[in-house]
């Protein structure tokens, strides 16, 4: 058999948590201390309680962007269909009343 094949056994590896929680146990890292965000004490699958870690605040962009939308009103597409069949049989409103013939009198009264 090789020798130094195997990586060695570190036996006293202490896991320190986010929460505050250490223990320590075993593992082939060099390292004497991990850093963890989550362990047993305080993830939510363990403790029933709803814990939102977000560090890019993608969780409240969301909440926003729901709330922002809630307060938007929606209309369906059949309500707008009609609003839209509605513009097109209106006439035509011109601004003056008068006819291109009365616009042609004018201009010749005035030369």
């Amino acid at each position: 058999m090789k020798k130094d094949l195997h990586p060695k056994y570190n036996n006293n590896l202490t896991v320190v948590c986010s929460c505050g929680n250490t223990f320590v146990t075993g593992s082939t890292i060099d390292k004497d201390t991990l850093t963890v965000e989550l362990c047993s004490k305080c993830h939510p699958f363990y403790t029933g309680e709803q814990k939102i870690v977000d560090t890019d605040n993608v969780v409240k962009r969301f909440e926003e962007r729901a709330q922002k939308s809630s307060q938007m009103s929606f209309r369906s597409k059949r309500e707008k269909m009609a609003e839209r069949k509605s513009k097109k049989t209106e006439p035509a409103k011109s601004s003056s009343s008068l006819t291109l013939k009365d616009m042609l009198a004018n201009a010749n009264i005035s030369k």
